[in-house]
């Protein structure tokens, strides 16, 4: 609350010396009046008209607030936002759980993912998973809540065994074709390299490259020998064993280069966080932002209640304590 004439008030400062007098006198005439042998209800009659003045006094003190305008003051944003629609394809096959990353690749990859989509409040997202096979667990939305709920509920080997990258790439870009946005994008993530399903990765990138699609492509992992699952227990977790592992490039390089995206190596947690920051930076969302100032007068309701007040007091004054003399 704000006030847009506060010189006003000043006036609120010469009310507690009235208040003080007005009782000091207001005392004085009652005990005057309680003494007139005119019955106990005269003297109760007599002591209300002696603080009459009081209502007066604090309706001079609404009437000061109301000169000084009180007021409200807030301001409307306006946002109008050239929004982006995005495709989170990622892999969740067996090797995404392979410890070179802490605690592995999955949980990662999951973490950094969920932070993208939180700094991307105006765009659509969806997310597609792939092992063996391709399915989509979130289509295109606005809502980050939900698309991020989906991204911690990737498991591994949830369909069947195998990295099938064209199908997954295939998936995305299937939901991303009706699309009316001017901007679509793709960013796949995967460990290893296409050994199942029936697209070919470069055919999958055909179609997205046809409908207008940029494909970011992000290769994670380290190579060497890396703590790997090697068979599964009977209560659902795995043996670990070290493991050697190998890495080819070159397929997500191509589908980059076909898209027009650009294709990244994250050899660590901190690199795979860095690359989502530059895609991040890369593909920003245009954002116009219109500020609207509105004010809103309260006057009024101090002139009402200082109005009651008076109204009060004359009706007190005139009417039932007419008959008493002080």
């Amino acid at each position: 609350m704000t006030f847009a004439q506060p010189l006003w008030l000043i006036l609120l400062l010469l009310i507690p010396l009235a208040l003080r007098r007005t009782g000091r006198d207001g005392g004085v005439r009652a005990i005057v009046s309680l003494g007139a042998p005119e019955g106990p209800w005269q003297g109760w009659r007599a002591a209300i008209r002696a603080r009459l003045p009081l209502l007066r006094w604090v309706a001079l003190g609404l009437l000061a607030l109301a000169m000084a305008r009180p007021q409200r003051q807030w301001q409307e944003q306006k946002i109008k936002a050239d929004a982006l629609d995005i495709m989170l394809s990622m892999d969740v096959s067996l090797s995404m759980l392979n410890r070179d990353f802490n605690p592995n690749r999955l949980t990662v990859a999951k973490a950094v993912a969920s932070d993208f989509v939180e700094n991307r409040p105006y765009d659509r997202i969806g997310l597609v998973a792939f092992d063996g096979e391709a399915f989509t667990l979130c289509p295109l939305t606005t809502d980050r809540r939900v698309v991020k709920q989906y991204i911690q509920t990737l498991q591994v080997a949830r369909v069947a065994e195998g990295t099938a990258i064209g199908l997954g790439l295939a998936t995305a870009a299937n939901r991303l074709k009706d699309s009316p946005s001017k901007s679509k994008i793709i960013i796949l993530l995967t460990d290893g390299i296409n050994n199942a399903g029936f697209m070919d990765p470069l055919d999958a990138a055909n179609i997205a490259q046809s409908l207008g699609i940029k494909v970011y492509t992000i290769g994670v992992g380290t190579e060497g020998d890396v703590l790997a699952p090697s068979s599964r227990k009977p209560d659902g977790t795995y043996f670990y064993e070290f493991q050697p592992q190998t890495f080819d490039p070159k397929p997500l390089e191509n589908i980059a280069a076909l898209t027009g995206g650009k294709f990244y190596l994250a050899r660590s947690e901190k690199a795979l966080d860095d690359i989502y920051k530059e895609i991040d930076q890369l593909e920003k969302t245009k954002v116009e932002i219109s500020s609207v100032r509105r004010t809103s007068d309260y006057f009024q309701w101090f002139i009402a209640a200082a109005v009651l007040l008076l109204l009060v007091d004359a009706l007190l004054r005139w009417g039932f304590l007419r008959s008493v003399t002080i």
